[in-house]
C-alpha cells in the first residue's frame, strides 16, 4: 500500500522533506500546501505533485490523503496538528510541537484519544552522529556525565535558511532549545529535573532575545550547558559535545568526531546518512505498523515542560 502524504509548507524545510521523501519507497506526496499560490504551484510542478492550495482544510478534506507532514510557522503547529488528528489523518508535525505547553499537551490528549500516529521532528534523535552515540549507550558502553552544545546562527533579520523573508519569527528556546533539551534527556535516559536560564537584549523590532544560555540538569546526575544565539558571524548549526565516563564525541549533524577531532564513521549506522530522511522513515514505518514512532509527541511532551518552565523563570527575572 502506498502512503498518501500531504505536506504543508513549501519553504527550506519542506522541501528537505520533499528530497528525503522522494528516498522512501511506496510513499507519495499528493498535496502541497503553503501561503504563496504562484511559489507553490513551481514547487509542485518540480517535485510532481497534483493538488496544491494555500489552505490545509483541502488537504484534509482529500480521501486519499493518510498522513500529513506539516513544516509551517511554529505559531501554526499545536493547531494544524489537531486539525490533523480531527480529519483521521496522521500526523508529523516539525519541530516544535508548539510555543506554549498548554498546546502541546492538547496535541497529545487528542493523539491519545484517536490512536493515530503523531510524530515531532526532533531530528537529533535520528541524526547518524547521535545514534551512533546512543547504541553506544544503550549497550552500556558509554554514559553521558556532561553536553557541551552551541547553537549559533546569523539572523539579525528575519531571513529562513535559504536567505528568503520569513512570515514569521523564529524563538531561541521554544525551537532551537527545544532539539537539546530533548537530545540530552533521551541521550540521559532520565527526566530532567533541574533547569536554569539567562538571556540577552531583546531585538527591538523582532521582539525576541537574540542570546541565551541554558543550563540543565538529568535526574542521572548529568548536566548540560546550552548556548545559543542569532548575533553569530561565524560557522553557523549545532554543535554537540558529549563528555562521557569512557569517550568524548563531537557531533555536527550528521557526522561524529572524537575528543581529537578524527572522523568516526558512521554510515553504517542507518541505511542514510540524511537525519530528515531517517525521520521520515521512522514516521511511515510507524503507520504500516501501527505503533508509536520514536520521537511520538508524548515522549517528546517532557521538553516542553521544561521550556515552558524556563520561560517562566525569564519572565521572572
Amino acid at each position: 500500500m502506498t502512503i498518501k502524504v500531504a505536506l504543508a509548507g513549501a519553504g527550506a524545510f519542506g522541501i528537505k522533506h520533499l528530497d528525503a521523501i522522494r528516498l522512501i519507497d511506496g510513499v507519495e506526496v499528493v498535496s502541497l500546501v503553503s501561503r504563496e499560490l504562484d511559489k507553490t504551484k513551481a514547487v509542485a510542478d518540480k517535485y510532481r505533485i497534483g493538488h496544491v492550495t494555500t489552505d490545509l482544510a483541502d488537504s484534509l478534506a482529500l480521501k486519499e490523503v493518510d498522513a500529513v507532514i506539516l513544516c509551517t510557522p511554529t505559531q501554526m503547529h499545536a493547531a494544524q496538528a489537531i486539525a490533523c488528528l480531527k480529519a483521521g489523518k496522521h500526523v508529523q508535525v516539525e519541530i516544535p510541537l508548539a510555543d506554549a505547553l498548554a498546546d502541546a499537551e492538547a496535541v497529545v490528549a487528542l493523539q491519545k484519544l484517536t490512536g493515530l500516529v503523531a510524530m515531532c521532528g526532533h531530528t537529533r534523535r535520528f541524526n547518524p552522529s547521535h545514534q551512533y552515540v546512543h547504541r553506544r549507550i544503550t549497550a552500556g558502553e558509554f554514559n553521558v556525565l556532561q553536553m557541551d552544545v552551541q547553537t549559533y546562527f546569523f539572523r539579525r533579520t528575519n531571513m529562513n535558511a535559504l536567505g528568503q523573508p520569513r512570515s514569521w519569527t523564529d524563538h531561541l528556546l521554544w525551537h532551537h532549545a527545544a532539539h537539546t533539551v530533548d537530545l540530552f534527556a533521551w541521550q540521559c535516559g532520565s527526566e530532567i529535573v533541574q533547569a536554569n536560564a539567562i538571556q540577552g537584549p531583546m531585538h527591538p523590532v523582532l521582539g525576541i532575545a537574540m542570546d541565551m544560555s541554558i543550563q540543565i540538569k538529568a535526574a542521572s546526575g548529568a548536566i548540560c550547558t546550552l548556548s545559543l544565539s542569532f548575533n553569530n558571524e561565524g560557522p553557523l548549526g549545532t554543535f554537540f559535545r558529549y563528555i562521557g565516563d569512557s569517550a568524548t564525541y563531537i557531533a555536527r549533524y550528521d557526522d561524529l568526531f572524537d575528543g581529537k577531532e578524527e572522523k568516526i564513521d558512521v554510515s553504517k549506522v542507518a541505511v542514510s546518512m540524511n537525519g530528515i530522511e531517517l525521520q521520515d522513515r521512522e514516521f511511515f514505518a510507524a503507520i504500516r505498523e501501527n505503533r508509536e514512532p520514536n520521537a511520538s509527541v508524548e515522549q517528546v511532551l517532557p521538553c516542553y515542560r521544561v521550556l515552558h518552565a524556563l520561560e517562566a523563570q525569564l519572565a521572572g527575572g
